[in-house]
C-alpha cells in the first residue's frame, strides 16, 4: 500500500515509495484524506489563475495543431480557464466552502435522516476526466440538524476538485461529523469513472461504490436499515 507521496516541483518524475509514476501507470492511488495542495496554492488571485491557464491552454491547443484563429476555437482557452476556476474546480478554494447553519432538533427526531441520490460531477485527478455519480448521505442528530440543501452543497463542494472517490467519500463524512458534532454519519457513493469507460480498458458498464459508516452506522443492523431505505 502506498502511504506517502513525494511531489517535487519542476521534476518530471514523481516518486511513490520508490515507484515512479510511469511504473505505477494507471493504477488507482489514494494517498491521503487531504487534497494535495501546494503551500502557496492561493498566492495568485482567481483572475490571475484564469489568465495564466488561458495562456497555457492556448499553447496546448497549438501543440496539438489546432487553429486558434478559427471562430469556433479562438475563445476556447478563455472558456476553459473560466470553467476550471469558477466551476468544475471551484472546490479547491476554501472561500467557496458552503456556509452551514445548524438548527435545534426541536422535533426530537432521533432516527437516521437520509438524503439520497445527490447527483455530482467531479474529475479524476489521474487523467482529469469526469467522474459522474450519486451520493447518499445519512446522519443521526446529536441535538442539531442541518438544512437539507446544505447536504447537497457539501457534496458538491468536495466534488468540485480533482478527486479520488475514496477521498471524496471520506472528506464528505469528516465534514459532516465536524459540523454536526457526531460520529453517527454514513456516506455511500456510486459513480462512473470516464477514465475507465472512455479510455484505457473502455468498460462502459461498471461503476465504483465506496462507503463510510461511522458511529451507530458501524453495525450490520444499521447498515441493513440504511440499504433498505436507499432501495425504496
Amino acid at each position: 500500500m502506498i502511504t506517502e507521496v513525494i511531489l517535487k516541483e519542476k521534476e518530471v518524475s514523481e516518486k511513490l515509495n520508490g515507484f515512479s509514476y510511469q511504473e505505477v501507470g494507471d493504477d488507482h492511488l489514494f494517498t491521503g484524506l487531504e487534497t494535495p495542495m501546494k503551500q502557496d496554492a492561493f498566492k495568485l488571485s482567481d483572475q490571475e489563475k484564469k489568465d495564466k491557464i488561458e495562456s497555457l491552454f492556448s499553447e496546448i491547443m497549438d501543440v496539438m495543431g489546432l487553429d486558434l484563429t478559427d471562430d469556433s476555437l479562438q475563445g476556447t482557452p478563455k472558456r476553459v480557464a473560466k470553467m476550471y476556476i469558477d466551476e468544475i474546480f471551484s472546490g479547491l478554494n476554501p472561500a467557496n466552502k458552503p456556509k452551514v447553519a445548524l438548527f435545534d432538533n426541536k422535533y426530537q427526531y432521533n432516527q437516521m435522516l437520509v438524503e439520497k441520490n445527490i447527483t455530482f460531477y467531479s474529475n479524476c485527478e489521474h487523467h482529469f476526466v469526469p467522474i459522474i455519480g450519486k451520493a447518499h448521505v445519512a446522519y443521526i442528530s446529536s441535538g442539531k440538524v442541518i438544512g437539507l440543501s446544505k447536504l447537497n452543497r457539501i457534496v458538491q463542494y468536495y466534488a468540485k476538485r480533482p478527486q479520488v472517490q475514496e477521498r471524496l467519500t471520506n472528506q464528505i463524512a469528516e465534514e459532516l461529523k465536524a459540523i454536526l458534532d457526531t460520529e453517527d454519519v454514513a456516506v455511500i457513493i456510486d459513480a462512473k469513472h470516464l477514465c475507465v469507460s472512455s479510455r484505457g480498458i473502455k468498460d462502459d458498464t461498471s461503476s465504483t461504490v465506496t462507503s463510510y459508516f461511522g458511529g451507530k452506522f458501524n453495525n450490520q443492523e444499521k447498515i441493513a436499515e440504511l440499504q433498505n431505505t436507499l432501495n425504496y
